[in-house]
């Protein structure tokens, strides 16, 4: 077999066609989404899937047999406690092995055998050029990048959002837990393996440092902080001078890049994840299907944010857009 076989071979892994899959599916939504709602025929189900917040109460009303699924959008922290947890485990695995040479556990390494994960032997890695060098370190770098981003979010659930009574649907609330779980395997699949170890090459990985690191992690810097600010002034407006919440009603927020769009968290969120695919060099497939997801899946909710501002507020600012400033 030729030595890139296994490189081509792995364009058709099951990681690859999962995320394909997702994308192709908040497509679809977002499509439909945006389509006059007397060429869709509605379906209470559909909406009660794709809605969550303030968006839920938005749409159409709601059965009895939809509210037994609710659960409180507050429950958003579990995602991040499971990500901080997981992630973290992941990660303390791949810095064992990349600085001390401890093989992963055989379940973890049969779990990305499973998912996609490219097993080369030493001496056929070096005759590979489809396979970067550097790709151990920006693999360690994003899987860091997601353990501070779940870390950041998990301290904002609890001290800086102010939640009222919005729910999620039971079906979006286990999603969000098996996402964190996939997300962080997503990173680890991509770290070359030679057997159960993961091969770099030389001794000094930080010598394997580019450009394309640094430029990653100041786009990821960048992002996290205005995530953070936008989320901070969504909390204040629920709260008084003195940081005290006195309500839990929705206003018109003000400030950074809401003067731009009206959902600049989920812009954020979609930056962060590019910072990431700019980490591993631009190169990585499967983490461009991550981000093609990550896309459409924060521009369904902007817009659906989008439609709830303007049908409550009457002077909301006819300049800001839904997701993309000045476009969409």
């Amino acid at each position: 077999m030729a030595p890139w076989a296994g490189v081509e071979l792995s364009a058709l892994n099951p990681l690859r066609a999962l995320w394909l899959a997702l994308t192709a599916a908040f497509l679809l939504t977002l499509v439909l989404q945006l389509v006059p709602a007397s060429l869709v025929p509605g379906c209470a189900l559909f909406q009660d899937l794709i809605r969550y917040g303030k968006t839920k109460r938005e749409g159409t009303s709601r059965s009895a047999a939809c509210r037994v699924f609710d659960v409180p959008k507050r429950y958003f922290s579990h995602f991040y406690i499971i990500s901080v947890l997981w992630n973290g485990f992941l990660l303390w695995h791949l810095t064992q092995s990349l600085f001390l040479g401890v093989p992963f556990p055989y379940w973890l390494h049969g779990l990305l055998r499973i998912l996609g994960a490219a097993q080369f032997q030493g001496a056929l890695v070096s005759c590979l050029p489809l396979l970067r060098s550097e790709l151990a370190l920006s693999a360690f770098l994003v899987l860091v990048f997601l353990w501070l981003h779940s870390l950041r979010r998990l301290f904002e659930c609890f001290y800086v959002s102010v939640f009222s009574n919005a729910v999620i649907h039971v079906v979006q609330y286990c999603f969000g837990l098996v996402y964190y779980v996939l997300i962080g395997l997503t990173v680890l699949s991509q770290v070359p393996m030679d057997g159960r170890n993961v091969y770099v090459i030389g001794k000094n990985l930080l010598m394997q440092a580019r450009w394309f690191h640094i430029l990653g992690m100041m786009m990821f810097i960048w992002s996290s902080v205005h995530q953070y600010k936008c989320h901070v002034i969504l909390g204040n407006l629920r709260k008084n001078k003195a940081g005290v919440v006195i309500h839990c009603n929705h206003r018109i927020p003000f400030g950074d890049w809401f003067e731009y769009v009206s959902s600049p968290n989920y812009l954020a969120e979609l930056m962060i994840y590019i910072s990431m695919a700019v980490t591993f060099g631009f190169h990585n497939l499967t983490w461009w299907l991550v981000v093609t997801y990550v896309f459409f899946s924060q521009a369904l909710s902007a817009l659906l944010s989008h439609k709830f501002y303007k049908s409550k507020f009457v002077s909301y600012p006819k300049h800001r857009k839904a997701f993309l400033p000045f476009l969409f």
